[in-house]
């Protein structure tokens, strides 16, 4: 009598099971050697900069004072869009999700969802040739009447081209990604969670602040820094809110850039050393980007057994 095993059939579905795992486990590692290879050749193109006498770099001391006022520049720029489109971008989602009819709530998230995909360069051209000669007249009124604050300090720009004209375009720009990330979020809070809180007694807004926001914490969190991903790293548009200058103290005085922009306005000119510097500057600009995604993700993980993201 024989002893030999029968062979041991396939199941169905198993190959095409190994065939995702061992894409998805490549596409995975491809991202993290893409990752290592930006920043290898940021880092070694950088280095001449890092060596280079201070009277060699642009500004001619050295490379954190060329480097410092427009990091500066970029993360203000930054906040204050975050500042103005988070709770907007997030009421905005709110309105969609729990209070629009049903018909209008679809009609507004395809308009929000167009708004962000309309190109920076329109958004750019807007805030330059509209919005600055907009603002022109309540930034004079900011520096006679509210100067004593420094960041209001005047003389007030007479073109209207700020960093805070630049932040408010890009408070526009990342508006519609909060939102749209957001409204999805909030779509999948759990409605037995909501009919709870509504059958207890609780109004509309108190069974969003019980059942929804709680859930959706984690949520908000990565739609906020994907926004701020946006805003970091934007280039056109505030190329051509913003014209270039030293570091200044008030968001309402002409002046300042962004690490973005500055790439954007210099590289196609620039060679030698003054090449070198630009990259470092994108080196920085990576760095800063990354512990931004890096602590985001860390809040994240505090959260995620409520965060819809997950």
């Amino acid at each position: 009598m024989s002893t030999t095993k029968p062979a041991r059939r396939a199941l169905p579905g198993r190959t095409s099971d190994l065939v995702f795992s061992g894409a998805a486990l490549g596409a995975g590692v491809l991202i993290v050697v893409v990752l290592f290879a930006v920043a290898m050749f940021l880092v070694i193109q950088a280095l001449p900069t890092f060596s280079a006498a201070p009277a060699d770099i642009t500004g001619g001391k050295g490379f954190t004072s060329y480097i410092f006022p427009i990091v500066i520049g970029t993360l203000i720029a930054a906040a204050i869009a975050l500042v103005i489109a988070t709770p907007i971008g997030i009421a905005v989602a709110l309105f969609i999700s729990h209070y629009a009819p049903r018909g209008m709530a679809r009609g507004l998230g395809y308009v929000v969802d167009l708004l962000a995909a309309i190109p920076s360069v329109i958004y750019g051209a807007w805030g330059a040739t509209f919005l600055a000669s907009q603002l022109k007249a309540p930034y004079q009124w900011l520096a006679e009447n509210m100067g004593w604050i420094p960041i209001f300090g005047g003389p007030a720009s007479g073109t209207g081209k700020t960093i805070l004209t630049a932040g408010i375009v890009l408070a526009v720009m990342v508006l519609p990604i909060i939102a749209s990330l957001a409204r999805e979020i909030f779509l999948q809070a759990p409605m037995l969670h909501q009919e709870a809180a509504l059958a207890l007694g609780a109004t509309r807004w108190e069974m969003i602040r019980m059942a929804v926001l709680p859930f959706a914490r984690g949520g908000i969190i990565s739609a906020v820094m994907l926004g701020l991903g946006r805003a970091l790293g934007e280039t056109m548009a505030v190329a051509l809110v913003l014209s270039s200058g030293p570091l200044i103290a008030s968001l309402i005085r002409s002046g300042n850039q962004t690490i973005a922009a500055e790439i954007a306005l210099n590289f196609p000119e620039a060679f030698g050393l003054r090449l070198n510097e630009l990259i470092a500057a994108g080196l920085v600009l990576f760095l800063i980007t990354l512990l931004v995604n890096m602590v985001a993700r860390w809040i994240i993980s505090r959260h995620k057994e409520f965060s819809g993201a997950n």
